[in-house]
């Protein structure tokens, strides 16, 4: 037998040396030709699907780095092929912390953050949920807005699914072509209205990434290969762009064309619709995220009864901003209905905000809805939403449109109203005067100002401004985060009205019960369950928030608080219900600490 052995390799040994294509003395033979092909000739890109030697220091789900053991090294192939140091992922952490720190420029930091998710996905997670105070300004707002704005720049590799024009017909073989296929939560935009910073295109795909993250770090939702566990697909429908700078951007990555409207918009939003849930089912969660409003209220309104669905722009900043409103109570006194509220921007995020308000008030002071409504005064780019504007108002502002003279300013309508609560969502920067300040703030002893716009830039006014300029009369909170202020010798904290407070909950709730559709009771519910959880302490502070160090925790009540309220409208299909919804909530979480390899 050994003989035979012998005799067969040496034959395969000459056979080696006769093909003078593909054999190298010495050295090693180039099986599919590559080396000895010209650029021009195809080669096939054939890979392995082992989790061993260097594939698997390549896989970002499973690498650990230095953090293998012996053991591990030993069993996956992987000596030699890292240095000798055993160095633990808590240690990892703090290197990799110390060299985010050291960069000074906030894109700086957002490109080390993305780059270390494409090399270590659980050191990523584990850096960002340790560090969530922190670092949720870089993955997020507002440093994800410059992100987005030079995304062609700093492009590395591919995240998510590209569906474009060029997709039409495809897009379910588009999605087959997504590795995992346990998809439970899409995070969809078209990159209209990225922001406060306008229409961005396919570079706006910069939100879902970033917003999937977040409900990975602070929902807990699980985003590798592991079983049973939680996929989140981040998509761009990219239908062109009007932006003429990033249609003369060399570096663009999108398709270079002026924005497709109407019909075509409609079919190609459609198709993926419908093949969304052909491939991932009834209960993947579609978020849609910076549409404009034009798209966004349709498409809420089209999509809302056949999928599971929500705007986070329409009813996710409504939720969020309604929590710190309830929150703030104690310290204006009073219930909601006894307030009068002045948005400065009548789009998606103003009127999701006025119409949950409305919904709040109706219900708790058991008065007609037309009736709370009347409490709650827009201004848009025209001036107050009025009456005798009727005709020439879009359709999502008409319920606000009441009986008053027509007001041309801001500073005017908030002189002719007197309101108690201001909230800006306009999406336009320093239009929070000092003027419109201490005019709010010359017959309230306690003004809400909600300056809700981002990211930064955009805000309609900063905390040191608010502060200033109504002597520390005000609450206030933003979308962007701003520092303590002092005036006067005392210091004011102002709350972050972020909408990471409510999606990720959402998003975890929905997954525990299995919900097969969404109703606006259920974002009530989640309001109501963040403001439950602000205390004493921080009122005393100024905050009408909870801090985000808790984010786990807080995601954790709203999850069970959403998942409560739809087992009680009877969408939710898990059965049987579980009898602590909060302790399944947070042992359904995600831990990003290594695991061990055998």
């Amino acid at each position: 037998m050994e003989s035979q052995l012998r005799d067969l390799r040496r034959e395969l040994n000459l056979l080696a040396e006769k093909d003078s294509g593909l054999a190298v003395r010495g050295g090693v033979r180039d099986v599919f030709g590559e080396d000895s092909a010209t650029e021009d000739q195809p080669t096939t890109p054939w890979t392995r699907a082992v989790a061993s030697g260097v594939e698997l220091l390549r896989d970002p789900r499973y690498n650990k780095g230095t953090a293998f053991t012996e053991v591990e090294r030993d069993n996956h192939y992987l000596r030699g092929l890292l240095p000798p140091a055993y160095i633990s992922q808590d240690l990892q952490e703090k290197r990799v912390l110390a060299n985010i720190r050291s960069y000074e420029d906030p894109l700086q930091k957002y490109i080390a953050m993305m780059d270390l998710s494409e090399r270590n996905e659980r050191l990523f997670f584990k850096l960002l949920i340790d560090n969530v105070e922190e670092l949720l300004p870089v993955v997020y707002t507002p440093t994800v807005g410059e992100a987005c704005q030079k995304y062609g720049s700093i492009f590395r590799r591919p995240h998510g699914l590209y569906i474009s024009l060029k997709e039409r017909g495809k897009v379910l073989d588009v999605l087959k072509n997504w590795p995992e296929k346990n998809v439970q939560i899409i995070v969809v935009t078209d990159g209209e209205r990225i922001l406060g910073l306008g229409d961005l295109g396919l570079q706006g795909m910069g939100i879902p990434i970033g917003k999937l993250a977040l409900y990975v770090a602070l929902g807990g939702l699980r985003p590798s290969l592991i079983l049973c566990c939680v996929q989140c697909l981040p998509v761009s429908i990219d239908v062109g762009t009007n932006n003429q700078k990033l249609l003369d951007d060399p570096y663009y990555i999108g398709l270079r064309q002026k924005r497709t409207t109407g019909e075509e918009y409609d079919a190609l939003i459609h198709e993926f619709m419908l093949a969304a849930k052909q491939e991932y089912g009834e209960k993947v969660l579609i978020q849609f995220e910076d549409f404009a409003n034009h798209n966004a209220f349709k498409l809420l309104a089209k999509y809302g009864r056949t999928h599971l669905v929500f705007n986070d722009d329409i009813q996710g900043t409504a939720a969020v901003a309604l929590a710190g409103l309830v929150a703030s109570l104690p310290l204006t006194g009073g219930t909601l209905a006894d307030h009068r509220f002045l948005f400065l921007g009548a789009g998606e995020a103003g009127t999701g905000i006025a119409e949950i308000i409305a919904t709040e008030i109706s219900r708790k002071a058991n008065i007609p809805l037309e009736e709370a409504r009347r409490k709650i005064w827009l201004v848009d780019s025209k001036g107050l939403v009025v009456k005798s504007r009727w005709d020439s108002l879009q359709h999502f502002k008409r319920d606000y449109a009441h009986e008053h003279e027509e007001c041309k300013t801001l500073l005017s309508a908030v002189q002719a109203l007197k309101p108690t609560v201001l909230i800006g969502t306009s999406g336009q920067g320093s239009t929070f005067t000092k003027d419109v300040i201490e005019t709010i703030s010359s017959f309230n002893e306690k003004p809400l100002i909600f300056a809700l716009s981002n990211p930064t830039s955009q805000s309609e006014c900063t905390a040191d401004q608010a502060y200033t300029w109504c002597k520390g009369k005000c609450i206030f909170a933003s979308g962007s985060p701003f520092g303590p202020v002092t005036v006067d010798g005392k210091t004011y904290y102002s709350g972050q009205a972020n909408n990471a407070y409510i999606f990720p909950g959402m998003g975890l709730g929905c997954i525990i019960a299995g919900v097969i559709r969404i109703h606006d009771d259920m974002f009530l519910k989640a309001a109501e369950a963040l403001a439950s959880l602000v205390t004493k302490e921080h009122l005393d502070k100024g905050l009408v928030y909870p801090p985000f160090q808790n984010i786990r925790k807080i995601s954790a009540h709203i999850g069970a608080a959403v998942a409560a309220k739809a087992y009680e409208l009877g969408l939710a299909t898990r059965l049987p219900r579980p009898d602590d919804l909060l302790a399944c909530a947070e042992s359904c979480q995600y831990s990003p600490v290594y695991r061990p390899y055998r």
